[in-house]
């Protein structure tokens, strides 16, 4: 029963048209945004501190010029169109006639998202580290925030583990965005409402600017020796905003 919804939340999420939209323009982005990566050869760790991309560090820093778009268009629009948009489209009606278990199908549209944004990392990352390795000075060492020297080894890693928690901060604004998706009367609303609460996350506490400034954050995270950063804030985060859409979700009148 899981396999087949997740198998058809799959197909209904890849024959919209705003999916295939949404991933054209990233990708366009990510073209863009490589071609100029070689044309001037330097980037950023946050605003004060700026760095020369090499074969070790691309792609971290890739992420970091594209992380904004992932969080205020691509993440926002794929969450409204799968919570929001088919209740609006009456399709969820047609999914919900049948005897679906509705936290099953919430936990599979959830997923969906979790995945079609890990793809997006998964490209994004080979494309920073195989094009880095061919096209951008090649060095055995290279150093990040913090004044961190790694070799090879070192920097893959450090690729890794910075992706992996930026995924664990895209899984949080997967999670809000859904809430808001589910209690908004229509996608357009829900959008807004989503990115209202992103920006507005920042007025409410300093802790919360990694919502704004993804890769900001991670960077300055990662330079800090024990960081509980993903323990003591993001899981908690994430957390109760899955519990607060279990709840929603099944309160929430869909086919009435």
């Amino acid at each position: 029963m899981m396999t087949g919804l997740f198998i058809s939340e799959l197909e209904r999420t890849f024959k919209r048209k705003k999916t295939a939209a949404v991933l054209a323009v990233y990708a366009g982005m990510l073209a863009f945004i490589w071609f100029f990566f070689q044309r001037g050869g330097i980037s950023f760790f946050d605003a004060d501190h700026d760095v020369k991309i090499d074969s070790l560090n691309s792609a971290p820093l890739l992420l970091r010029d594209l992380s904004f778009a992932i969080t205020f268009i691509v993440i926002p629009m794929f969450v409204a169109d799968s919570f929001n948009g088919e209740y609006t489209s009456g399709a969820l009606r047609m999914v919900l006639i049948r005897p679906h278990h509705r936290v099953k199908l919430f936990f599979v549209k959830w997923v969906v998202q979790c995945l079609l944004v890990f793809i997006i990392l998964c490209v994004t990352w080979a494309v920073g580290t195989c094009l880095g390795k061919m096209v951008m000075p090649h060095v055995n060492e290279t150093t990040f925030l913090g004044g961190q020297t790694v070799g090879t080894v070192g920097a893959l890693l450090y690729s890794l583990k910075f992706y992996g928690i930026c995924f664990c901060i895209f899984i949080a604004v997967i999670s809000i965005g859904s809430i808001l998706s589910v209690l908004m009367p229509n996608s357009i609303l829900s959008y807004v409402a989503t990115i209202g609460a992103l920006i507005g996350s920042v007025y409410v506490s300093d802790k919360l600017s990694f919502f704004f400034s993804v890769t900001d954050s991670v960077f300055h995270e990662l330079s800090r020796p024990n960081s509980e950063f993903l323990m003591n804030l993001l899981f908690p985060i994430s957390l109760i905003s899955f519990i607060i859409n279990l709840f929603v979700w099944k309160k929430k009148e869909w086919v009435g």
